[in-house]
């Protein structure tokens, strides 16, 4: 790919000569090799491996954190059939899923290989990264129970997917909150390990927590914040990302429980 260098080195002789022009070829390289990486990267190929990588490392990553209390239990593997079943995979995808559960769990797994791999193929992804990391949360959180195993195991895995220790403490905060916000209260989705708000004020604070603001936040603010998770679990936005289309019904419960949300803290500002 050619183009840009005699563009730019056209442009560049034209307006100050034959330095200029270099610069110009030079610019236009620049510009050459990004398209080419942006082509690629968006081909049907590369997404399809993506989306691959995506599935791999949810599943073994769900296998590691069932085993982070010492041992997989028989209501850690219920619980992950039911992310399955709610889920909707596709026969294939459920025996491979269950495949990689068992890698996950094993006793001498070692996440690091996993994350590498994950950061090379989908790390320039924010929002392959944040729905990974929902899915490990939300397991986390499946039984009602969040110990210090999973605690650890979910904190190593942010690191290595470089989360600060602040967005990872926001991230877990805003999830357990958008949790109370499912419709169908006991979701392995969206259960969060919470009952649903004993109060309005209850209710209003989760809500604040769930678009990740702060009360004192202005009208404008929250709108943006709202608008922002919306866009992130949009399931065309998604999928176009690398997400497998039969792994999107978890977005598309979030973006439900975030207008649920939203709708709080509108009808309490009136």
């Amino acid at each position: 790919m050619i183009f840009g260098k005699i563009i730019g080195g056209a442009i560049g002789f034209y307006s100050g000569g034959v330095f200029t022009g270099l610069l110009g070829v030079f610019i236009g390289h620049l510009f050459d090799r990004s398209l080419k990486s942006f082509m690629k990267s968006e081909s049907p190929e590369a997404l399809a491996i993506i989306q691959q990588n995506f599935f791999e490392t949810t599943f073994t990553l769900i296998g590691y954190l069932a085993k982070s209390d010492g041992r997989v239990t028989p209501e850690e593997i219920k619980e992950t059939e039911a992310l399955m079943a709610q889920m909707g995979l596709t026969a294939d995808h459920k025996r491979e899923a269950i495949k990689l559960f068992k890698v996950g769990s094993a006793v001498d797994f070692d996440p690091t290989e996993t994350l590498a791999r994950f950061r090379e193929h989908c790390g320039t992804r924010p929002r392959l990264v944040q729905m990974l990391m929902m899915y490990l949360v939300n397991t986390a959180l499946a039984d009602g129970k969040f110990d210090e195993g999973e605690e650890a195991a979910l904190k190593l895995v942010a690191q290595g997917l470089n989360y600060s220790e602040f967005a990872f403490a926001q991230l877990l905060r805003m999830i357990k909150a958008q949790g109370t916000f499912s419709s169908r209260g006991g979701s392995y989705y969206s259960s969060g390990g919470d009952q649903a708000p004993r109060s309005s004020a209850d209710e209003l604070n989760a809500a604040y927590d769930a678009l990740g603001v702060e009360s004192s936040a202005s009208d404008s603010e929250i709108k943006k914040a709202y608008r922002k998770l919306m866009s992130e679990y949009h399931p065309d936005k998604l999928m176009g990302q690398g997400v497998p289309d039969d792994m999107l019904k978890a977005a598309t419960e979030r973006s439900q429980e975030v207008q649920a949300a939203y709708d709080v803290i509108k009808k309490a500002r009136k």
